[in-house]
């Protein structure tokens, strides 16, 4: 296996370990997950320049690598939801899963066909709305879980507590579009992978 995909595996583990960290509603395990959040995204920066220096890319790596992305989205905004005063909209993570669920079943579909489906300008523009999005409302967890108002950061934050449910609709709005052009600009695989074929 290769270093990059190793990377990438590294990332899968901690998408579950940010988990676990924000459901447990503590200030320090809120830290915590933010900067283990700042590593997970860093190495998703590191395995595609490795992979690319090395000239190490694999299929399994053009799979793996977005799908790493998605669970750690989804692990982050599922975190999210589980705490009430963040009042997250479950539409919008709904229509996020169902979005990234999609792609990867398209991204399967190509794989069969061997061809191999890369990251677009749109699907990028999604995840970076995406990950401002969870560095934003993360950071707002983590003020409010502080055992003091340092900085009158506490009342800052409480003056705008809508926040986090509109940066999660914008992000569910954003990721429906980018899926929608993902899927037009690829309906011929979709299209040739459920028509029958034809016995010679």
């Amino acid at each position: 296996m290769t270093v990059a995909n190793r990377i990438t595996l590294a990332r899968l583990a901690l998408s579950i370990a940010i988990f676990f960290l924000i459901i447990q509603k503590t200030f320090y395990l809120d830290f915590l997950a933010l900067i283990v959040l700042i590593v997970a995204t860093i190495s998703d920066y590191v395995d595609g320049k490795i992979a690319k220096s090395t000239n190490t890319t694999t299929k399994f790596g053009a799979i793996a690598d977005p799908f790493a992305d998605k669970v750690l989205v989804m692990a982050c905004f599922l975190a999210f939801a589980s705490i009430k005063s963040l009042n997250i909209p479950l539409w919008a993570i709904f229509l996020i899963i169902i979005r990234e669920l999609t792609v990867s079943t398209l991204r399967v579909l190509a794989a069969l066909q061997n061809y191999v489906l890369k990251a677009e300008a749109a699907g990028k523009f999604k995840t970076l709305i995406q990950f401002i999005s969870i560095y934003l409302i993360l950071m707002i967890l983590t003020v409010k879980s502080m055992p003091q108002n340092y900085f009158g950061l506490k009342t800052a934050v409480a003056k705008a507590p809508h926040l986090p449910y509109y940066l999660t609709a914008f992000a569910a709005l954003v990721t429906v579009i980018s899926g929608v052009i993902y899927i037009y600009t690829h309906y011929k695989i979709l299209k040739s992978s459920w028509g029958e074929k034809k016995q010679g």
